[in-house]
Formats: structure tokens, C-alpha cells, sequence
């Protein structure tokens, strides 16, 4: 078996009890047990030395007699801290509960039920403390997820029915999904785009339907990682800076920002990626004299235009 931190954690995490409640264990006879090589398990036993309690001093680590290892003998001492229930501080309760909380506005039928199962067991563990904690995660549709994860288990095609805010209209992409995630309190799905033959981004609020296909996905290789930013690895994404004033802060409630700075007399710069033209267009029009300034200036010269062609229209009645 391969040494990868997603198979040996949790044989380490096994490794020690077992060898607590087994003085001496012979190696061999360990690694038939745990489904390794021998050699792998010394592996395993070397990591084990560096690990203990907090502070990294001798009195703190595991220690594993190395000279019993030799003859073929096991023997495990200073870490009977692993045989007592392990506690969580506050903090890393209520941080296990606000990520249950958002797991739980992602998950599907299959998997609701044991987060919300976990996540009320952890609050009544706290002590209800976490009643002002709100998580709220915008992710569609509970069957609609189900159907995408189906898909995504499988290995077909789907086709959707997305609503997309850029273009104000919908549109029936068939696409070969592959992950769900969270980004700035929004569920999407990452998935290639059958038609523009790229990786694309669909938030979840925004399908209202999904038609599971029977055409197999093809290899695309890995799917872009939601948390690093998918806007940012879009070729024709620039970044634009506003500066706003109060009646135009909303925008960053609700769109993705690089980052935000207050500025003097109560304006807030804000920069964000923009990939749609006719889509940041709109969004001047709408903000209006809420925008104090845009960089770039060519990035409002259509939007600029526009209002002016409204304006001498309106004129012209």
C-alpha cells in the first residue's frame, strides 16, 4: 500500500490504540492485521515518533523502541494520552458546527441526515452557543443536487436548464460534471461545458433543472479547484476597480470581490474580475451615480454609451 497522507492517517489514528492494548506486538503479524508491508509499518512507526502533545519535547512525543523494532518486536510507550476521550476547546467545536452547518446546506438526501445528526450533537455538546452562529449558503434545490451527485458518482452527461444572470435568459448547456463546492456562500457545480469545449462554473440557485444523460464523461483531466478562485484562471477575466459610494456597497454582498478598501469621504474601492462585458454593463447601469469611479475607464465606455442612447431617446419624445 502506498504511503499517502489519506490512507495513513487514519492507520496511525487505529495503529495506537491497537498497540496499547497489545504490549509488544509482533511486526509482522501487525501488518497482516492493518493490510501493510512490515516496512511500510516502520514507516508508519517513524511518523508516530515525531507526533505527541503539544510543545515537541521529549516528555511530549510518542516514543517507539527502535531497538525492539529491529528484532521484530513492537513497543509503544508515552502515548497513553490517546487511550483518553479527546475533548474540543470551544472554538474548534463551534468551528466543526459552522462547517456541518454549510455541509449540511450542500448535502443531498443521502447525506443530510448524518451531518444535521453530527452537527446536533456537537451544538448540545457546546452547550447552545452557537445560537449566534447563522450560516446561510445559497445551493438550489435539494433533488437537483442529488441528481448531480448521481451524475457525477456514475460518470454521464447532464443537461441543464440555468438561468443565467449575465444574459438574463436560459439556456439548456449539456455539461460533464464533476464537482459540487461552496465559494462566498454559493453551492456550484464545476462541469465541461459540452458546447464552448472549456471548463465552466454554474451556480446552483440558478439550475432548475437537471436531465441526467446516458453518455458516458470523457477525460478532461482535473476539474479547476472552486476555492482557488475559478474566475481568476478564465483567460478573458480582467480585473476592474470601483470606487463606490454608500449606495453601491451592496455589490460586494453579493458578487465576488479580489478585495475591498475604505477610502476617504466614505467611498469603498472595490475590485473584482469581470468575464462578461454585457453582464458589468448592466451592473453600471444599475449602480448609477453610485459609482464614483471606474478603473480601467474603457470598462465603462459601453455602459457610458448606453445611457447617453437612453437618455438623447428619451430626449427625442
Amino acid at each position: 500500500m502506498a504511503m499517502t497522507s489519506a490512507s495513513q492517517v487514519p492507520r496511525l489514528l487505529a495503529l495506537v490504540p491497537y498497540l496499547q492494548s497489545h504490549p509488544d506486538a509482533d511486526l509482522a503479524a501487525t501488518a497482516s492485521m492493518f493490510d501493510v508491508s512490515p516496512r511500510q509499518l516502520v514507516a508508519d512507526l517513524k511518523v508516530l515518533w515525531y507526533c505527541g502533545l503539544p510543545g515537541g519535547a521529549p516528555g511530549d512525543l510518542i516514543e517507539v523502541d527502535m531497538d525492539a523494532l529491529e528484532s521484530g518486536t513492537i513497543r509503544l510507550t508515552n502515548a497513553e494520552f490517546l487511550a483518553r476521550p479527546q475533548r474540543f476547546t470551544p472554538e474548534e467545536a463551534m468551528s466543526l458546527v459552522v462547517a456541518l452547518a454549510a455541509l449540511d446546506e450542500m448535502a443531498d438526501a443521502d447525506l443530510g441526515p448524518a451531518v444535521r445528526s453530527a452537527r446536533a450533537k456537537l451544538e448540545a455538546a457546546v452547550g447552545g452557543r452557537t445560537d449566534a452562529v447563522a450560516i446561510a449558503v445559497s445551493a438550489g434545490q435539494e433533488g437537483i443536487r442529488s441528481q448531480l451527485a448521481d451524475a457525477i458518482e456514475v460518470g454521464v452527461a447532464v443537461r441543464l436548464t440555468y438561468h443565467g444572470a449575465s444574459r438574463g435568459v436560459a439556456t439548456q448547456p449539456v455539461a460533464d460534471p464533476a464537482q459540487l463546492g461552496t465559494r462566498d456562500g454559493y453551492g456550484y457545480l464545476t462541469a465541461w461545458a459540452h458546447e464552448r469545449a472549456a471548463w465552466r462554473t454554474y451556480r446552483l440557485d440558478r439550475i432548475v433543472a437537471v436531465e441526467v444523460l446516458t453518455e458516458a464523461v470523457a477525460d478532461h483531466g482535473p476539474a479547476p479547484a472552486l476555492a482557488s478562485g475559478w474566475l481568476d484562471a478564465r483567460p478573458d477575466a480582467v480585473e476592474v476597480t470601483l470606487d463606490l459610494h454608500p449606495a453601491g456597497r451592496w455589490i460586494t454582498e453579493y458578487h465576488p470581490m479580489v478585495a475591498t478598501e475604505e477610502l476617504p469621504g466614505g467611498l469603498l474601492r472595490a475590485r473584482l474580475l469581470i468575464a462578461d462585458p454585457a453582464w458589468f454593463r448592466r451592473l453600471l447601469l444599475r449602480l448609477g451615480p453610485a459609482v464614483a469611479r471606474v478603473d480601467p475607464p474603457q470598462a465603462a465606455a459601453s455602459a457610458i454609451e448606453a445611457a447617453r442612447e437612453a437618455l438623447d431617446a428619451h430626449a427625442g419624445r
